[in-house]
């Protein structure tokens, strides 16, 4: 488990947790979220890129970003898009390259969360 987790959480449980509080979130702020979700959405959305690809760049940034809710949903989304195991660790090797060697952690954190939602796929 990462050191960096709260509490000692799963990726899992930690994608639960974030989509309790973004919901909470969206209670209270109700226009800017719907405002968010609508970019979202539009974002990753097929278009001249289709959406796995467009979630493996999310993952990518996500690594080079520092952010593990980040690699929780969008490693959660790469999986959902149809991503393989490869194509998400070829993704990890490209955010490694942008992100320098802070990102090699976080590409780590990105391995230990696919073999948490792969699991939990079983």
């Amino acid at each position: 488990m990462s050191s960096t987790q709260s509490h000692n959480a799963t990726y899992p449980d930690m994608l639960g947790k974030f989509e309790t509080y973004v919901g909470k979130l969206a209670s209270v702020q109700p226009d800017l979220m719907g405002q968010f979700w609508k970019l979202h959405k539009t974002a990753v959305g097929d278009g001249v890129l289709d959406t796995k690809t467009k979630e493996l760049m999310t993952l990518a940034i996500s690594v080079a970003a520092r952010c593990d809710g980040c690699i929780a949903h969008h490693v959660s989304d790469a999986l959902r898009a149809g991503a393989t195991k490869e194509e998400i660790a070829e993704t990890l090797g490209v955010a490694v390259l942008m992100g320098g060697g802070t990102s090699v952690v976080y590409a780590t954190h990105a391995l230990e969360a696919l073999e948490q939602f792969l699991e939990e796929l079983k």
